[in-house]
């Protein structure tokens, strides 16, 4: 990086977070530390909400995603629009009219305290180890530039993420969240016209998606159904709709965000924002990853976007010699490959006709070759890697779009893109952290210590964000040894999801059933779908569908007519 990428990643993050801590100092009780006096306008929420969801992983992971399988990704968000427009009309108003400070008080109130905690432990479990992923993605790209280690860098983005959290509560999160995504839209937006201006000259925004398309990237939509295909439109509308109710009904990282707000209305208004706007969002990060795809068959992409891997390579006696034939290999298929693809985008520009048919199917003939070469030798790659270093990453999916970044950015616009994944990073991270500290206190602490002082629990929050702060970076040491991380956080949460969700779903609509019964089938149900993970590959979507069901089912099986159905309608009768 120049002196002015680093000018313009401090200057940006510096202002972010320096005028957020300013803005929010002084906070001296719960309702003006964790939920900023309710005072959220819509506008504020929406962002929140877009903020917390979009993590660095998002704009590391999903066009690395979109490169290596393309699309059909964006089906996992079919089912949210239709999420946003239940929540707001069922949740929202119950939370708001209980005034409570976390989504699983309203359970105490329904069911029990026993009920509330084992709701909020398993938040706590699941939050708590996907803000360690949180925090591993930015760390991957510091780490990458500057060749530190990576467990430091996770406690130097950490620290930084505590420390304005901690100082600030909800409402420094609100006010940096809505810096932050300013700064990630116009980063990605940059980033997605300068890959269409780099291109070649005869090659604008329609051919790259025509070559994309016939490369099988444009994959949109899928309605063939198959239980372990983890995206395809059934499992975006119904597991990705029950993920979607989840992580914004019941998720206290996203009900913190509009239960801040001044009325129902603004929080409803928040969330259908969100709804219009993050499936559009969604698309174009994707677009950028499918871009990056064609980008690089036009110019020469690296043997492996992992560049430090490939560094510890290529400087072993042993391993160097073999990755530099790879090398050579790779040069010789990709001038064919190039060739091929030029040939293709010539056909497309032909009149239709036979010719232009013939010239096409042609075209793609060479293309088959040439990708099916290419794909035994970048598994050749990765196999080389393991052998040199079993404990390096060789799956380089999650370095595509840094790699990008990094060898093709201008000066400036360099400081830019790393400022958007920080600005990202910092907005989920913190957002997560926050609601962490609020559920461990209002829902484990205070219910034990409940005639402190608001003080009293303003410092416990600090502390409680302090601790699951440093957990969070113990778990991000270990983050590289998972798949692809946009999955992977969305595999955590799905382990857990459909088990909040379905004690939710009793709690607002099946009134007949009483603590015990949706107690029990929650820890039933929690077992089976940890089974499931375990010993079958049904996609991991099908899981928040299934958790949901099976508590609503094990609880009424379990339920009856006898004494706590009885004390359930005598206390709901009042």
């Amino acid at each position: 990086m120049s002196g002015l990428d680093w000018l313009v990643l401090a200057g940006t993050l510096i202002f972010i977070v320096g005028y957020g801590t300013w803005r929010t100092r002084g906070s001296r009780d719960l309702d003006s530390y964790l939920l900023g006096n309710r005072q959220g306008r819509w506008w504020g929420i929406g962002l929140s909400i877009i903020a917390t969801q979009a993590s660095a992983i998002t704009f590391l992971s999903t066009p690395g995603q979109a490169y290596d399988d393309g699309m059909r990704f964006i089906q996992f968000y079919f089912g949210l629009p239709l999420a946003m427009v239940l929540i707001a009309a069922v949740a929202v108003p119950i939370y708001h009219r209980l005034r409570v400070f976390t989504a699983y008080e309203y359970l105490e109130t329904r069911f029990d305290r026993r009920t509330r905690t084992l709701a909020s432990v398993l938040f706590l479990v699941q939050r708590g180890l996907s803000n360690g992923l949180s925090l591993y993605a930015p760390a991957l790209v510091l780490s990458a530039i500057l060749g530190w280690n990576i467990n430091l860098t996770v406690w130097l983005i950490g620290g930084l993420m505590i420390s304005y959290t901690v100082a600030g509560g909800t409402r420094a999160v609100a006010v940096t969240q809505q810096w932050q995504v300013a700064v990630i839209f116009v980063g990605m937006v940059t980033a997605g016209y300068l890959l269409v201006h780099y291109l070649p000259a005869n090659i604008g925004f329609r051919e790259a998606v025509q070559v994309a398309g016939y490369h099988g990237k444009m994959n949109l939509v899928d309605f063939h159904f198959d239980p372990q295909d983890r995206y395809n439109v059934w499992t975006g509308l119904t597991g990705g709709l029950f993920l979607a109710l989840s992580y914004f009904g019941t998720d206290q990282s996203q009900v913190q965000r509009y239960l801040g707000g001044q009325s129902v209305t603004e929080s409803r208004l928040g969330l259908l924002m969100n709804g219009l706007i993050k499936v559009p969002m969604q698309f174009g990060i994707l677009l950028i990853g499918v871009l990056l795809f064609v980008f690089y068959q036009f110019n020469q992409p690296p043997l492996t976007f992992n560049r430090p891997a490939y560094q510890r390579v290529a400087r072993s006696a042993e391993f160097g010699p073999r990755l530099r034939a790879l090398e050579q290999q790779q040069a010789t298929l990709f001038e064919a490959q190039r060739a091929a693809n030029q040939q293709l985008v010539a056909a497309l520009r032909e009149p239709a006709g036979a010719a232009a048919t013939a010239g096409v199917a042609a075209a793609q003939t060479r293309l088959q070759a040439t990708q099916a070469a290419t794909r035994g030798l970048h598994t050749d790659a990765q196999t080389l890697l393991r052998q040199a270093s079993p404990a390096t990453e060789a799956k380089d999916t999650d370095y595509v779009f840094l790699s990008f970044v990094l060898r093709y950015m201008p000066s400036g616009l360099v400081g830019l893109l790393i400022a958007v994944v920080l600005s990202a990073a910092m907005g989920s991270a913190a957002a997560g952290l926050n609601a962490l500290a609020s559920t461990t206190i209002i829902d484990l602490y205070q219910p034990r210590r409940p005639h402190q002082s608001g003080l009293h629990y303003v410092r416990a929050s600090r502390l409680a964000a302090i601790g699951w702060g440093l957990l969070g970076i113990g778990f991000a040491t270990f983050a590289a040894r998972l798949e692809n991380l946009i999955q992977a956080v969305n595999i955590l949460g799905s382990l857990f999801y459909g088990t909040i969700l379905g004690i939710f779903v009793v709690a607002f609509f099946l009134k007949s059933i009483g603590s015990k019964a949706v107690f029990r089938a929650a820890i039933i149900t929690q077992a089976i779908i940890f089974a499931l993970f375990a010993f079958t590959d049904i996609a991991y979507l099908w899981y928040n569908i299934l958790g949901c069901f099976l508590v609503m089912g094990i609880a009424r099986l379990l339920s009856g007519s006898g004494p706590e159905q009885a004390v359930l309608s005598s206390e709901e009768s009042r």
